[in-house]
C-alpha cells in the first residue's frame, strides 16, 4: 500500500472509531501475522503508525 492510501485510510478509520481504531488495526495486523500475510501485516502496521501519529502523544 503506498504512502498516500495508507494516510487516507488511516484517516478514515481514526475519523470514525477514535481511539478504538488502533486497537482494531492492532488486532488485523497480529491476525496477518498468524496466517503468513506478512505484506498485508506491514500494511496494517503503517496504518496503525499513521493513527499514532494522528492521534498525537497521550496526556498524563
Amino acid at each position: 500500500m503506498d504512502a498516500i492510501r495508507t494516510a487516507e485510510y488511516a484517516r478514515a478509520l481514526y475519523s470514525a472509531h477514535g481511539d478504538k481504531a488502533e486497537a482494531e488495526v492492532a488486532q488485523k495486523m497480529r491476525r496477518c501475522q498468524e496466517v503468513g500475510k506478512t505484506a498485508e501485516a506491514e500494511d496494517w502496521k503503517s496504518v496503525r503508525q499513521m493513527i499514532l501519529s494522528l492521534r498525537g502523544p497521550n496526556q498524563s
